[in-house]
């Protein structure tokens, strides 16, 4: 529990402040820190007794002589949750040390403490990022589910409760985008202020938490049904915000599908995964995607480059000759995703209705296809899907 390393620093630094030296021992009473590095690995004969009564003890010129390892000065036990760990001894006359000794087991203890914990919430850190890293890859034909639910329950998290994957991708942005007053930052070593900040927002007994890669960090986050997924939304929203006030930062976040199931936690951090990746490449102004709002997209991914070639250069090759195609593309997204209405169509392009209609007119005309013809409509949304995506075949020349 006491480490030799810690004792050292606490003995070193201690004896520096108050002048005497000052030696630690650990339960079996050898010495593991000292201001005077010759004793380290000594034994220390008084400390002994005082491990067994838990009392401090002062010895005497005389009284030191008689020990194995003693000098003059007073010894006193180190408790941690009511067990003698080890000891503190100050080396001096007893009526010079004895009014530090009180102040410096005290002190001792609070630095132990404090290194009990951080070692175990490092632990407990390390143990997440191992459950999040087995779900992210698990193979049900290699693992069985039961094994990880065993290894959660064992970290306090029950993995049959709803959950919802969330993953966060934090980027440094290159020197041009950059304030050229602010300085660059490394992903790598602003880590634990990261986590920090996700933790601070899913702060829930359930939320499991950890970093996966550099500039990564995975959620699966215990739903509420006092919550709806808006909640969720925003307080992503919120981290992301958070991370982008930060000099030099920016965030995105991507959201996976509800489930309660080892499996089901699988796919929908791969979900998220995916949502994240995606939603970059169709919907880059915004900081949170979800897959819900992207399934078509992951299908079409799914597929391969070549098979969407082929469909840009079947279905839309003439309309992605047009100087205007991405005006063009995005009404054709835009007529399909609201469900073939013209007023919502215009109210999600922010247009006169009488300007989608000139261009569904024109979209018409270069296709030779009526967009109130659902089958045709829906070839040409998946083909301005497909181009979103990027990598496609040039138009192709007449």
């Amino acid at each position: 529990m006491l480490s030799p390393s810690l004792a050292q620093e606490i003995a070193g630094d201690t004896s520096a402040v108050i002048g005497f030296n000052v030696l630690i021992t650990d339960a079996e009473g050898m010495v593991i820190g000292s201001g005077d590095s010759s004793r380290v690995g000594t034994f220390h004969e008084a400390s002994i007794e005082v491990l067994r009564t838990q009392e401090p003890t002062t010895h005497s010129a005389s009284q030191a002589h008689r020990l194995r390892g003693v000098r003059p000065g007073v010894t006193l036990p180190l408790v941690s949750d009511g067990q003698a760990v080890g000891t503190v001894g100050i080396t001096g006359t007893p009526v010079q040390v004895r009014r530090f000794g009180l102040l410096v087991k005290r002190q001792t203890e609070i630095l132990l403490r404090e290194s009990v914990m951080l070692r175990s919430r490092l632990l407990a850190e390390r143990a997440a990022e191992k459950l999040l890293a087995d779900i992210a890859s698990y193979d049900p034909h290699v693992v069985e589910g039961d094994f990880l639910v065993f290894r959660a329950s064992e970290l306090g998290f029950d993995l049959g409760l709803q959950r919802v994957a969330v993953v966060f991708q934090v980027t440094a942005p290159g020197v041009s985008a950059r304030r050229q007053d602010a300085p660059a930052r490394n992903i790598s070593l602003v880590r634990s202020e990261l986590l920090r900040t996700v933790r601070e927002v899913f702060a829930g007994s359930q939320d499991i938490v950890a970093g996966t890669a550099p500039g990564w960090i995975g959620v699966l986050h215990r739903l509420s049904a006092r919550r709806p997924m808006a909640s969720l939304i925003g307080d992503c929203r919120r981290i992301t915000d958070v991370i982008a006030a930060q000099d030099g930062l920016s965030a995105r976040a991507g959201i996976g599908e509800p489930v309660a199931s080892v499996g089901g936690l699988h796919d929908s951090y791969q979900d998220a995964c995916d949502a994240l990746r995606l939603g970059a490449r169709v919907a880059g102004d915004s900081p949170v995607h979800l897959i819900t709002d992207l399934r078509v997209h992951q299908v079409l991914a799914a597929v391969g480059q070549p098979a969407r070639n082929r469909l840009l250069a079947l279905t839309a090759a003439d309309l992605r000759a047009q100087p205007d195609w991405p005006v063009l593309r995005d009404t054709i997204t835009a007529w399909c995703e609201n469900g073939f209405n013209l007023v919502r169509a215009s109210a999600a392009l922010h247009i006169h209705r009488n300007t989608v209609v000139y261009r569904m007119n024109k979209i018409e005309q270069i296709t030779g296809r009526p967009l109130r013809e659902h089958r045709t409509t829906m070839a040409l949304y998946l083909a301005c899907l497909a181009d979103q995506l990027g990598g496609g075949v040039a138009p192709a020349e007449g």
